[in-house]
């Protein structure tokens, strides 16, 4: 073993600038996925979850490793992969600090806004074609408007206030595009769709009255057609007799939590509603609740857009602190993010021994899942050098499509390509989070093995080219994959494995390094967050 730890060590000064050999050891000695870090507390959410685990006796898994933490961070912040260099310098870094300065940096990132553009795309329901058919322009304004408010970190009441009170032109008023994005445009269709996103209630399965009593908050709202094609007007139609205003007298609206307001005909019922539910715990709960499933793939209730009574929270205590803090911050949506990513819980290892039900429910490990369709295949071309290929189902002159425009971006559901169909993207018909499917088939394991697409962008990736280029040994080029690939170090014996298979090919180095870019690119590691 110090034989194999010195001749690591010289692979590494090599790229690391004479890296002391005490800190060496250390880091390549240790378990590529797990950390001798203690568990101690980091905050509120860690006292909460950790409490939990004790009443059920079951204890949590070690803390991530760095390598771990540099990977599974950057691609649940900004959904992108780091470069072999941004995870060298983190895996190397010595400062204690280095995790709460490495999540401040990816949340002030311009992918920062990309990436949870894309989650709200699928929640909102941004799709050009059948059967939402918002038409390009109006779904690329309405993505800009969200990508940009998320990049302003406007305060969610406000996000939800502005769509649920829009009126106007759906092309000159982005947010009006809340209430085109709907299926159903009946009031109780649309009572249903404010369910589901903003209280992460499904109203169709309430009783009858419940639905009928949030239906008439939208009972006026109204839809016409203009001169210009595909435009339409959402406007609030006090004429509309359904609301139950008759001979211009007030009438009583009973809201989600029973509580009544008097709704007077010349009053927009939606602003009525916007106001009281912004201030509503629920919304607060469901916000936070979406927010905890994005960064750690379950909900606190799972699904995250099923709240209901036989569907309780597996730590009611840890999501009331969480809506707490996200209201006391004026709806701070990075502030809650920035706090659960700060938290041991965040960065426990997904490794734990004798698995169960119960640990899986209540966050005693970080969970496998599989790579979303979007991240897999922008994290390929990242590291083959290449582009995406996409279309759209409606060839609009507004369709622009750069070539070097990554998934994460795209701004119409529409757009898509070969690959994200294969790999779940969703549909975005409902905005349901069911609807992406991120479980691995054996028709994407055969793509990633034997398509010819994936054969060519890794043969003829300029990560190949500098891999062999003049001057690498099999050892540097080991070294570049493992990092380029799969965001750490390899392990000695991974590093020896490697060097042998090389010294199949003499002194060719092009050969071996694609086989071993294919092998990387194809493992569980690479294709799922851990």
């Amino acid at each position: 073993m110090k034989l194999r730890l010195a001749s690591w060590t010289a692979i590494i000064t090599r790229h690391a600038g004479l890296l002391p050999l005490a800190l060496a050891i250390n880091v390549f000695s240790a378990s590529p996925f797990e950390s001798p870090a203690g568990m101690t507390s980091q905050n509120q959410i860690d006292d909460l979850v950790f409490a939990r685990l004790q009443e059920l006796k079951i204890a949590p898994a070690a803390v991530c490793s760095d390598a771990v933490f540099v990977r599974r961070v950057y691609l649940d912040v900004i959904g992108t992969v780091p470069t072999a260099t941004e995870c060298q310098q983190f895996i190397l870094d010595p400062n204690k600090e280095k995790r709460r300065l490495l999540i401040d940096k990816l949340l002030a990132r311009d992918e920062f806004a990309d990436y949870f553009a894309m989650k709200w795309g699928d929640v909102l329901r941004i799709k050009a074609e059948f059967p939402i058919n918002l038409w390009p322009n109006a779904a690329q304004s309405y993505h800009r408007w969200v990508h940009d408010a998320i990049r302003d970190n406007r305060p969610s009441d406000q996000f939800a206030r502005d769509l649920l009170t829009a009126s106007g032109s759906n092309f000159e008023n982005p947010p009006v595009n809340f209430y085109r994005a709907m299926q159903n445009r009946t009031p109780s269709g649309i009572a249903q769709t404010v369910a589901l996103t903003w209280l992460g209630e499904r109203a169709e399965h309430w009783p009858s009255n419940d639905l009928a009593n949030l239906s008439v908050f939208y009972a006026n709202v109204g839809y016409k057609a203009t001169a210009e094609w595909k435009e339409e007007i959402v406007y609030f139609n006090p004429a509309a007799t359904n609301a139950g205003a008759l001979n211009g007298a007030a009438v009583k609206g009973i809201l989600p939590d029973g509580s009544t307001v008097k709704l007077a005909p010349e009053q927009d019922p939606r602003v009525i509603f916007a106001n009281w539910l912004v201030k509503d715990p629920q919304f607060a709960r469901n916000l936070a609740n979406r927010a905890w499933a994005w960064l750690l793939g379950c909900g606190i209730v799972h699904d995250p857009d099923d709240f209901r009574t036989d569907n309780p929270p597996s730590n009611p205590k840890l999501l009331a602190f969480l809506a707490k803090e996200f209201t006391s911050s004026g709806y701070d949506f990075k502030r809650l993010c920035r706090l659960i990513l700060n938290s041991k819980t965040y960065q426990l290892a997904s490794v734990l021994p004798g698995h169960s039900p119960a640990a899986a429910v209540n966050f005693a490990f970080y969970p496998l899942r599989r790579l979303d369709a979007e991240v897999l295949i922008d994290a390929v071309d990242q590291i083959t050098s290449t582009n995406e290929k996409y279309a759209s189902a409606i060839p609009e002159p507004y369709t622009f499509i750069p070539d070097n425009l990554r998934s994460i971006a795209l701004p119409d559901g529409s757009i898509t390509s070969a690959f994200l169909e294969l790999f779940g993207r969703p549909s975005r018909d409902t905005g349901l989070q069911s609807e992406r499917n991120n479980h691995i088939t054996a028709a994407q394991k055969l793509n990633l093995l034997n398509s010819s697409l994936m054969q060519k962008k890794i043969a003829s990736s300029r990560m190949i080219d500098f891999q062999t280029s003049p001057g690498r040994t099999p050892a540097d080029i080991v070294n570049g994959m493992y990092l380029g690939i799969l965001s750490r170090f390899p392990t000695p014996e991974e590093q020896h494995a490697a060097q042998e298979y090389f010294k199949k090919y003499g002194t060719s180095r092009r050969l071996p390094s694609i086989d071993l870019a294919w092998a990387l690119m194809n493992s569980t590691e690479f294709l799922y967050r851990h």
